[in-house]
């Protein structure tokens, strides 16, 4: 086929008396093609490089991200927008991704408190448990209500249940919660998480006026939001000298997050898994044979 378009814009040019095209312009056309094809075939590809990377964790801290999974944080805006348990776990990915040096675990809330995974200093463990463990109702609450199971003191259960390394002296429970909770018995919340060492809390209210749990699309009758959510968690913060951000001050919460756990020594404990994809570099690349085309053409 090349053989054959190069004779007709051979005869062509002889026709209208046009010089030949040196054999080398054709070859270098040729290798700008053939190297454009070759560079956006390869991005395709998606390759990424690899590198180990030393990682440093603290000996001092760990955090658990506890995500409230009751009824109530399916609700959303309408049946198009994120439902609370999305935000929720949009949050948790960024709380976690500001802490790379603690080991972080992930737990559930509803009436009980159930660990999905023990503090760990990797954060690719940590996602994967989030976006496959972590739903509504997963577990379900022992009880039979459908949409306001949540108990906010069974967080008492972090310092029972023994979620923190006897190592860990600063210890931060990060409650991402629409606060639809029943009544909180605070002082005993309080005397379970103030004990040394202190459990520290920050909530997180994942929750917007009006949201509605939508079944197939249409809304379901028996929930309604409650507008004393953000009562309800300013007084279990104050009771455990805790703090509250809304959603969308997660950065607040980060924040807060880091000044409780300050500074402390490290130890180098294995080695993470450093990815850069070099697609969009490719791709790019693919661009200068192209534009080397358009050059010449113009000479």
């Amino acid at each position: 086929m090349l053989l054959e378009r190069r004779r007709l814009a051979r005869r062509t040019r002889a026709a209208i008396g046009l010089p030949e095209l040196a054999r080398r312009g054709a070859l270098v056309a040729l290798a700008a093609i053939l190297a454009a094809g070759a560079l956006v075939g390869l991005a395709a590809a998606q390759p990424v490089l690899q590198r180990p990377v030393t990682r440093d964790v603290r000996t001092d801290a760990e955090v658990f991200v506890v995500v409230d999974v009751s009824r109530s944080m399916a609700a959303q805006r309408d049946p198009s927008s994120p439902t609370r348990m999305a935000r929720a776990r949009a949050a948790a990915s960024a709380i976690r991704a500001g802490v790379p040096t603690v080991r972080v675990g992930l737990a559930s809330l509803t009436d009980r408190l159930l660990p999905h995974l023990f503090p760990s200093a990797a954060e690719d463990v940590f996602e994967a448990t989030l976006a496959r463990a972590i739903d509504i109702e997963r577990p379900p609450p022992r009880g039979g209500l459908l949409t306001n199971a949540t108990k906010l003191d069974v967080l008492r259960a972090a310092r029972g249940l023994r979620f923190f390394s006897p190592t860990a002296t600063k210890r931060v429970l990060v409650v991402l919660t629409d606060g639809e909770s029943q009544p909180v018995a605070r002082a005993r919340l309080a005397s379970a998480l103030l004990r040394t060492p202190v459990i520290e809390t920050v909530f997180v209210h994942v929750w917007e006026e009006g949201e509605r749990v939508f079944v197939r699309g249409a809304p379901e009758t028996q929930y309604r939001t409650d507008p004393g959510s953000r009562a309800l968690l300013d007084g279990v913060s104050a009771s455990v000298r805790g703090s509250v951000h809304a959603e969308s001050d997660v950065g607040g919460a980060q924040a807060r997050l880091e000044k409780l756990l300050g500074d402390g020594p490290t130890v180098a404990e294995g080695e993470a898994p450093r990815r850069h994809r070099l697609a969009p570099y490719l791709a790019a690349l693919a661009f200068l044979p192209v534009a080397l085309l358009l050059w010449r053409r113009d000479r």
